[in-house]
C-alpha cells in the first residue's frame, strides 16, 4: 500500500493546471467543453476523473489522458486499501 494520500485529481486540475494560468472555474469549463457544475465537482473531489475528461484535460493542457486516469486509479485504489480489513473476502486457490 501506498504511504501517503494521493491527492484527488481535481486538486492537482487546480493547483498546477487552473492557478498558474489564472484561469477562473467558468473559463476552464469552457473551454473544456463542460458545465461550470461538472468541472466544480471534479475540482472539489466530488466526482472523479472520467475517460472523455481525461481526454478533454489532455487536450487542453497538452498532457496525456492517461496520466489523468492513472492519477484518479491511484486516489481510488489507495482509499479501498485503507479499508481492505472490513472486505469480506474468502480466499481461494487452486
Amino acid at each position: 500500500m501506498m504511504m501517503h494520500t494521493p491527492p484527488h485529481p481535481g486538486e492537482v486540475i487546480k493547483e498546477l493546471c487552473l492557478e498558474p494560468l489564472g484561469l477562473t472555474v467558468t473559463a476552464a469549463a469552457q473551454a473544456l467543453g463542460v458545465s461550470r457544475k461538472t468541472l466544480s465537482a471534479v475540482l472539489n473531489g466530488k466526482a472523479g476523473i472520467s475517460p472523455e475528461m481525461a481526454v478533454r484535460l489532455s487536450i487542453a493542457f497538452d498532457t496525456s489522458a492517461e496520466s489523468w486516469l492513472n492519477q484518479q486509479t491511484q486516489y481510488e485504489l489507495w482509499h479501498a486499501e485503507r479499508h481492505r480489513h472490513e472486505l469480506k473476502v474468502t480466499k481461494l486457490s487452486a
